[in-house]
């Protein structure tokens, strides 16, 4: 028997990944919905193509994570959320509890976390996963059970990641970009990485030595010219891939449960699309959902709304 599929969405990521690759949009009131309609989008993709026996949300909860307690520092270059923005985080809540997917956040950790944990979690409950994702972070993640798509923008196509797509783009395995991080830095969450180490020479030594561990047993062997960068700053490149590094034992309970709407649901769904003025989503609606429905909201949707 096949394994089942589990697709798990990392929510703010591809809402974030919605509104700054799609053009402003807005309803005839004067609501912001670009960052609602990519999001609406991909969600009838994964429906409609993906057709997942299971689905779940990851959202970043309120708060710092265990990662700011080792680096106080850690994402402190984010920009405050644009209010276009954060109208439509909300709606985007409203809109997933419209559709009967589950929520998962974890006070102390990051979504990225909660993604990981579950993907494993997955692998020992019979299911391969599809992380989608606009966070390339969740690329360590990648196995022989775990892909991860992204979106792509501006219409452009979704790329699916495997181990083979990873190794194509950076030139070693999946885990290997922890280490990768952990020397180059990674700009957008703030980890500093090795000093003077760029993407080149990142590559290069993960390449081969394989790890910062076999960077630090066989310093004496690296050119003098690497040495004298990474020497001074282990400490630091040791936090660094500590920051870099997807915890996989969140303690998550959840109980994979197949997906299911049904019309109370299929209502809520409609009025909300609707409201944001997505007419062509709205007529993809139905088929994207109908596999999930129960007879009665089967009945609802052939019939239309009163």
């Amino acid at each position: 028997m096949p394994p089942k599929r589990l697709v798990v969405i990392d929510g703010y990521s591809l809402l974030f990944r919605a509104f700054y690759g799609t053009r402003f949009l807005s309803t005839s009131d004067g609501r912001p919905t670009n960052a609602l309609f990519g999001f609406v989008n991909t969600l009838l993709h994964l429906f409609g193509e993906l057709r997942p026996d299971a689905v779940v949300v990851a959202l970043d909860a309120p708060g710092k994570t265990f990662r700011h307690a080792e680096f106080a520092e850690y994402k402190g270059t984010r920009r405050e959320t644009p209010p276009e923005l954060v109208s439509q985080l909300q709606a985007s809540r409203e809109m997933i509890a419209a559709l009967n997917i589950p929520v998962l956040e974890i006070v102390g950790y990051e979504a990225d976390d909660v993604v990981g944990t579950i993907s494993l979690q997955a692998e020992r409950n019979g299911y391969d996963t599809v992380i989608v994702t606009g966070d390339r972070d969740n690329l360590q993640l990648v196995d022989h059970a775990v892909t991860v798509m992204m979106p792509g923008i501006r219409g452009s196509e979704a790329t699916m990641y495997g181990p083979d797509g990873v190794r194509e783009k950076y030139g070693f395995e999946p885990l290997q970009l922890i280490d990768y991080k952990a020397l180059a830095g990674d700009a957008s969450d703030n980890i500093p990485g090795v000093p003077g180490i760029g993407d080149k020479t990142a590559t290069y030594l993960v390449q081969k030595f394989g790890s910062v561990e076999a960077i630090i047993d066989k310093l004496e062997d690296i050119e003098e010219k690497y040495r004298k960068k990474i020497e001074p700053n282990i400490p630091q490149m040791k936090t660094c891939k500590m920051l870099a590094t997807i915890d996989r034992q969140v303690p998550i309970d959840w109980d994979f449960e197949p997906f299911k709407i049904d019309l109370e649901h299929v209502h809520q769904v409609r009025a909300m699309v609707e409201s944001f003025e997505f007419k062509t989503q709205a007529k993809r609606l139905e088929s994207a959902l109908q596999p999930y429905m129960s007879d009665g909201a089967r009945d609802f949707v052939e019939m239309g709304p009163e």
